[in-house]
């Protein structure tokens, strides 16, 4: 998993079994926080290995898998149906905070952030 260049959100691991927040992104809702934290752990359950939600440089939501070599448990089809089905059934919330990105983090407006 390359981050080089992101900024993280958030991230679980089911080998640490441990949900980690950007302390940059702290004024989120705590309704959100709980939403974030659920998603990735229900994630790392599931599929196993470490997810990680980042913004690109635009301010683009990514998110990203990865396991361990060693990990022969890691369901590597599972994890792509999976991000897909989080990116369409939580397609407003990822929508939301790339324009809270883009607005606190980027400085623009936000008719430029929803551009």
């Amino acid at each position: 998993m390359n981050l080089e260049g992101l900024t993280v959100l958030c991230a679980a691991s089911s080998y640490e079994q441990k949900f980690y927040l950007n302390d940059r992104f702290a004024a989120l809702p705590d309704q959100i926080k709980q939403e974030l934290q659920i998603l990735c752990v229900m994630y790392t359950e599931e599929i196993g290995g470490v997810l990680t939600l980042a913004f690109e440089e635009d301010g683009t939501l990514i998110l990203q898998s990865a396991a361990d070599d060693a990990d022969y448990l890691y369901d590597e089809v599972g994890s792509i149906l999976k991000i897909r089905e989080i990116q369409t059934e939580k397609r407003e919330l990822l929508e939301a905070l790339e324009l809270y990105y883009r607005v606190f983090f980027l400085g623009l407006s936000p008719e430029e952030a929803d551009a």
